[in-house]
């Protein structure tokens, strides 16, 4: 993860996706553009390169952050419904994908965050949470178009390849993309 983060106030509004309800952007820059003023925050990583928590502190505003990959999206969609009835009004959600690392250090596109994203924002929409912006849409899209490839598209992407190279078993890799086989809720921050 970058640690590079500006401040929420000089973000430009159209990246915020504030008017809708549920939002998705990109590592530390994407937290800054959309979770200021969530309800709650989920930093999505599919196959977790660094301990989530320190999600914490690239997430502003006070929201809820919880962690969420492809294993857990749908307890995830219901726990978030849950705050929503807890809240008593529409619940705003951001979507981060934390994303992979480039040799350089930078942020690089995860295509296993993408589909972890997707499974989320079509698990939310499943509970009738679906006034998604347009980035979060084309995340459900990815997701539900390669929902049957998604075990074998963790292992051959260019995250599972590195993995693999490094010693990972690619059936453990590929364990990562079993939808809904985790009902436990990573809880981050409390909102």
């Amino acid at each position: 993860m970058t640690a590079h983060r500006s401040e929420p106030s000089t973000v430009p509004t159209a990246h915020r996706q504030a008017k809708y309800q549920v939002r998705f952007d990109w590592a530390s820059a994407g937290a800054t553009a959309v979770a200021a003023d969530a309800d709650v925050v989920v930093w999505v990583d599919a196959l977790a390169d660094e301990p989530v928590e320190a999600a914490i502190e690239l997430v502003p505003g006070t929201g809820a952050v919880v962690a969420a990959g492809l294993t857990d999206a749908p307890a995830v969609a219901r726990w978030i419904l849950d705050e929503q009835v807890r809240l008593g009004r529409r619940a705003m959600v951001a979507l981060v994908a934390a994303g992979g690392t480039t040799v350089e250090g930078g942020t690089r596109f995860a295509v296993e965050d993408l589909l972890a994203a997707g499974a989320l924002v079509d698990a939310l929409a499943g509970l009738g949470i679906d006034y998604s912006s347009p980035e979060a849409a084309a995340a459900c899209a990815a997701f539900t178009g390669l929902r049957g490839a998604v075990a074998h598209l963790l292992t051959a992407s260019v995250s599972g390849q590195e993995r693999i190279a490094a010693g990972a078993d690619a059936a453990e890799l590929a364990g990562a993309g079993r939808l809904g086989t985790a009902s436990d809720v990573r809880i981050l921050r409390a909102g």
